[in-house]
């Protein structure tokens, strides 16, 4: 059977946000809609997102790292989400894979939230239904469309490329090969939902840096000394 899922790479992601803002756009267009926004950046933000990316500051000073995570729902093999829901509207496509929700069976009631361990289950606070990333799969089964663009929204606006998609039950795909050569790991396997959404890890080689290398010698905190001024040319005359 066919498992569209997104294949990450976390070694060039840079925290962009294309992914976040190009899911938002195409879904709030489309009918998954309308994913509102009341109050997003102040205390205690409310908002509907199916895509969000997570910061972490890793390592000890002064060699500390910021990582980029990604995350949206990861479309399971064995999505625990679907059979703790009361109506059925949590339900797993059997042609490729993808999770989806049916709005008009939803109730609110959060029991796919509870279940699913990695947290990726939205309550649109205007239609008071769970939502939840859908890969796109009103762009992905568009025959319409073009091939290339037959893709999910983040996948299309990610700058570097760090989002691969694909069948990653095809061994051919670029999805599967980009796991096999690269590392691809799953997220919380312990959980045995079998996420099909993969993670390439970072490879990058860590760089130290050492107490006395901290000073810059442009350091901004020290108060600098005026420019010295060039023959017949007075204080007034530099350009700070």
């Amino acid at each position: 059977m066919t498992q569209l899922a997104l294949v990450i790479d976390l070694n060039v992601c840079v925290g962009c946000h294309a992914c976040v803002t190009s899911c938002k756009e195409w879904n709030t267009s489309g009918w998954a809609g309308p994913m509102v926004d009341q109050r997003p950046y102040d205390k205690d933000p409310t908002g509907t997102f199916f895509n969000r990316v997570q910061m972490f500051e890793v390592g000890e000073y002064p060699n500390t790292e910021t990582v980029h995570f990604p995350k949206s729902c990861l479309h399971c093999e064995e999505p625990p989400c679907v059979p703790v829901c009361p109506t059925g509207a949590s339900y797993k496509r059997s042609d490729n894979g993808v999770v989806l929700v049916d709005y008009d069976k939803c109730i609110g009631c959060k029991y796919c939230s509870w279940a699913c361990p990695y947290g990726v289950r939205e309550l649109d606070a205007k239609q008071k239904i769970m939502k939840k990333c859908t890969l796109c799969i009103d762009r992905v089964t568009d025959n319409s469309l073009p091939e290339s663009e037959r893709k999910p929204a983040c996948v299309l606006a990610c700058p570097t490329s760090a989002r691969i998609f694909g069948d990653v039950h095809d061994p051919e795909s670029e999805a599967s090969v980009a796991i096999r050569e690269n590392g691809g790991y799953q997220l919380m396997p312990e959980w045995g939902s079998k996420p099909s959404n993969h993670y390439l890890p970072r490879r990058k080689t860590r760089i130290q840096i050492f107490e006395d290398e901290l000073e810059r010698a442009d350091n901004p905190l020290l108060k600098e000394a005026p420019l010295p001024a060039a023959e017949g040319e007075t204080l007034d005359d530099i350009a700070y």
